[in-house]
């Protein structure tokens, strides 16, 4: 029978980046850590070809998560989930510290993907998990009938930002980004992010700076500008809910994903015998024992542990801020 899996870290070097993520990952696992570098995203399960997550613990220690889905197949990630994504493990889950404002990007639909990169699209989620004072983010547009003309003469003209809709953020809340969706994190901003199993972004500004050997970062205006979803509703993109103590409060139900959030105080069992999917326990604050069976695994701020399919019933023991995750 599997156990809650964990998985090694795999740090990423962003420009915009920092270095509380090193203390993630330990020297000598994964890729290569250079304490010099500023370090903006952690993958922490992913599935994207040439980063695939390798096991942390336990008999199937230093698989991939690849191998993992190709022997226990619907066991590992419930049988429709099996039946639509084969051997591609359908989310990625990252951690990002922004220490300075992201390129304001964009990321195409199923169709487009698909079309284009022979990709899934990229709908995803923005859980913030810390953030300092005044720190905000930039999505979708202050315009909800700005027109494709108006939008690229803003990007002609150097001035995209005025047009988009900025929004100061706190700890805890969550924003909803459907592919198509122009968004940009901002500086000050520790986020754990939920998205499709995709590494497709266009990026479209980029606050004219540059990178580490002076050259500004390429931009994909054309590309983005069929990617953009101008009727997109910036304002349905936050998304309210109100914590209630040791019970899944729902936050994003969307085809590709279900985020929950359990405020956990003492001990809770939870019933997944007719789920038909995997669950992913990712720990925003507090400390947790996840019990399968005979299995504990204890889960601290930024970890995750991947629930198999098969489980029946999980058990989550501590005082701690929960994210679960599943696909319907």
């Amino acid at each position: 029978m599997l156990y809650p899996i964990k998985f090694i870290p795999r740090l990423k070097e962003r420009l915009w980046g920092g270095t509380e993520l090193l203390s993630r990952v330990k020297q000598g696992k994964g890729a290569k850590i250079d304490p010099s570098k500023p370090y903006g995203e952690c993958w922490d399960l992913s599935s994207v070809a040439g980063d695939e997550s390798v096991v942390a613990n336990g008999y199937l220690k230093r698989n991939t998560i690849e191998e993992l889905v190709e022997v226990y197949m619907g066991n590992l990630v419930g049988e429709k989930n099996y039946d639509r994504y084969g051997l591609t493990f359908p989310l990625l889950i990252k951690s990002l510290e922004c220490c300075d404002t992201l390129s304001v990007q964009v990321h195409p639909d199923d169709e487009l993907a698909a079309e284009r990169h022979d990709s899934y699209g990229k709908t995803e989620m923005w859980y913030i998990a810390g953030c300092r004072e005044g720190a905000s983010i930039y999505i979708g547009f202050k315009d909800a009938n700005i027109t494709r003309e108006q939008y690229l003469a803003a990007v002609n003209e150097d001035r995209l930002p005025e047009i988009m809709n900025r929004v100061e953020v706190k700890k805890g809340d969550v924003f909803f980004i459907p592919a198509g969706t122009i968004h940009a994190l901002g500086s000050g901003v520790d986020v754990i992010e939920i998205q499709q199993t995709s590494d497709i972004t266009y990026r479209i500004y980029d606050w004219n700076r540059v990178d580490a050997n002076g050259q500004p970062r390429e931009l994909h205006t054309a590309l983005a500008v069929d990617a953009i979803d101008f009727g997109s509703d910036a304002d349905a993109c936050y998304k309210r809910y109100t914590l209630k103590e040791n019970q899944a409060v729902g936050i994003v139900d969307c085809p590709y994903f279900t985020t929950n959030a359990i405020a956990l105080d003492g001990k809770k069992e939870f019933d997944y015998a007719s789920l038909d999917s995997f669950v992913l326990y990712i720990c925003a604050e507090g400390e947790a024992d996840v019990v399968m069976g005979e299995h504990i695994e204890h889960i601290t701020p930024y970890e995750l542990v991947l629930i198999p399919a098969e489980a029946d019933m999980v058990e989550l023991r501590g005082q701690a801020t929960l994210l679960e995750v599943y696909i319907k």
